[in-house]
């Protein structure tokens, strides 16, 4: 059954290999053909050939060797804003909300998070008002990630700030 099906295909496919032949009838009307007629002055065409498309490799991304190369950020602005630099923040409960300026937007899947103090702070969020709360009086450093999954993509320069708080007796 495989030998006599493949044979059949064999006879199919001949004629799509045949030459082609042009020439003009009787009644003046150019005819094409795969065989030449009899008594008839005919010319063979020559087609060009079909298209196709090689197929390529999967090209694969090259490691990048020189580890004196930064990484491209995927953000051409992420820095955080709505803190003081100049003066203390006065949060008596220590609890403030801060800006991440992004552009362009923030792209699924990727979070935002902040570190304080070089330490991850609070969950990853995709929204760029980002609060914290009860933090501690005196100089701190607060900066933002973008992160994607558990990797870091990108972080912002360090903002360095003083929160004042009041003690009430």
């Amino acid at each position: 059954m495989g030998r006599g099906f493949l044979f059949l295909l064999l006879v199919i496919a001949l004629p799509a290999a045949a030459q082609i032949y042009k020439y003009t009838d009787a009644n003046g009307n150019t005819v094409y053909s795969d065989h030449s007629p009899d008594g008839v002055q005919a010319q063979t065409v020559d087609l060009p050939p079909l298209n196709s498309v090689e197929p390529q490799a999967p090209s694969t991304p090259t490691p990048n060797t020189d580890s004196s190369q930064p990484p491209r950020n995927v953000y051409e602005v992420l820095e955080l804003g709505g803190l003081p630099t100049e003066e203390a923040l006065r949060a008596n409960n220590g609890t403030f909300t801060v800006n991440v300026q992004i552009k362009p937007r923030l792209q699924p899947p990727h979070q935002l998070r902040l570190v304080l103090d070089d330490q991850p702070y609070g969950q990853p969020s995709n929204v760029p008002i980002l609060q914290l709360v009860n933090v501690d009086r005196g100089e701190h450093r607060l900066a933002v990630q973008v992160l994607n999954g558990e990797a870091i993509l990108q972080q912002s320069p360090a903002v360095v700030f003083t929160v004042q708080r009041v003690h009430k007796p």
